[in-house]
């Protein structure tokens, strides 16, 4: 069983960067993939980037691409998300996700067996 925790998100302006964290815990080895989505109100939950256990493997939603990094420090047990440029339709609360699948950086939320409960970004104009 992990449990994640997610931290970071806050209000900011657009055109300005962001990072947030995903705190794993409940493993020693870190043997999954993470991923992070996320939710604006009235919307269905999409997929943002998602990094697999030894962060060979990235992926991004076309929405971020060359905006934003995924990256983990499995020694810190933590995933980040650096987003930059931010824009109004990034606003949304942020959720990231483990799977057991460690080589595979998978978009769909069906894949994802723990989840944290989420950090709201806020994005102004």
């Amino acid at each position: 069983q992990l449990q994640l925790v997610e931290s970071g998100g806050g209000l900011v302006q657009a055109g300005d960067s962001l990072r947030v964290s995903c705190a794993v815990s409940g493993r020693t080895f870190p043997s999954y993939t993470v991923a992070w989505f996320r939710q604006a109100p009235g919307k269905e939950r999409e997929f943002v980037a998602a990094i697999t256990w030894s962060g060979a493997t990235t992926l991004y939603a076309d929405s971020v691409k060359g905006r934003f990094i995924v990256s983990r420090d499995n020694a810190k047990n933590t995933v980040y998300l650096q987003m930059n440029t931010l824009k109004p339709e990034d606003t949304a609360v942020y959720y990231c996700a483990a799977s057991n699948d460690r080589n595979y950086a998978s978009r769909y939320v069906g894949d994802y067996h723990y989840w944290g409960q989420g950090t709201q970004v806020t994005v102004s104009t």
